[in-house]
């Protein structure tokens, strides 16, 4: 039986994190956040899923695969909710690399770089984000 401590670390900056099995998941982290570039269109995740940029995913070493996270732009306060369905190169330092979608959601595109806040978030609030975001993002295209 998992069982889950909640615990408070200080390093440079605060942050709650999650003791589960032996390992330390951050609920709250800050970090860089970049996306993607469109060769990787196609590809298999390290889940198995096929990536696309029109998804609303992201690429983490730190944030275990599968797992739903509330990203917030640190500079415009603007968030979006997505899934960790990939890895980055292990020498890679930031925190999210994500698709173009959810950085045009972040409104980040046009810079490459993000500072961000990246929360762990329940399963079901982050589908139902995610699905929300779909269904605006469909909207919002029939209206162009």
């Amino acid at each position: 039986m998992k069982k889950i401590l909640t615990i408070a670390l200080f390093l440079g900056f605060g942050f709650a994190a999650t003791a589960q099995d032996n390992g330390i998941v951050a609920k709250i982290m800050k970090g860089i956040a970049s996306y993607y570039h469109p060769k990787f269109e196609g590809r298999k995740t390290a889940n198995g899923e096929t990536f696309s940029n029109s998804k609303f995913t992201c690429a983490s070493n730190k944030i275990p695969l599968n797992t739903y996270v509330k990203v917030t732009n640190l500079h415009n306060g603007k968030v979006v909710y997505v899934k960790v369905n990939d890895r980055m190169a292990a020498n890679n330092n930031r925190l999210l690399d994500m698709t173009q979608t959810a950085a045009a959601a972040l409104d980040y595109r046009e810079e490459g770089l993000a500072n961000v806040k990246m929360e762990i978030v329940p399963e079901e609030e982050g589908r139902n984000q995610v699905l929300a975001q779909r269904e605006e993002l469909k909207t919002t295209n029939n209206k162009l």
